[in-house]
């Protein structure tokens, strides 16, 4: 399956639900499938992360994007949209690295009309 907005929407509706849209990047990202993350994304995306100051997409897919492989395992622990509109959705998980070290991040992810309009990352300590 594709995992561009279309093919995110309910077979009941026609409502892109924000947490797909977050899973879907997760699994795009850990495959390291750039065609399929790019359109989940839209085009005045911004990222902010303590290392990064609100970058745009160009910047995101050229040095964020391809981190993927410092990693030997990635697992979204808890999704959840946190407002009423559900355009905000937190993403909480946990990732080894290559090193063997352990930790686990929240991303604070805005999703709006089926895209990912802003990311927002808080990290957390090795656990």
């Amino acid at each position: 399956m594709d995992d561009s907005p279309k093919d995110l929407v309910s077979p009941d509706d026609d409502v892109v639900r924000p947490e797909d849209v977050v899973e879907a990047a997760f699994r795009c990202y850990r495959s390291q499938d750039r065609a399929a993350a790019l359109p989940l994304y839209a085009d005045d995306f911004t990222f902010t992360s303590p290392q990064d100051d609100h970058i745009g997409k160009a910047a995101f897919f050229e040095r964020c994007f391809p981190t993927a492989d410092r990693m030997t395992e990635q697992r979204l622990l808890h999704v959840t949209t946190a407002d009423a509109d559900a355009e905000l959705v937190f993403a909480y998980y946990e990732y080894r690295l290559t090193t063997g070290a352990r930790h686990r991040n929240v991303e604070a992810i805005t999703v709006r009309d089926g895209l990912i309009r802003e990311v927002q990352v808080f990290f957390g300590g090795e656990v």
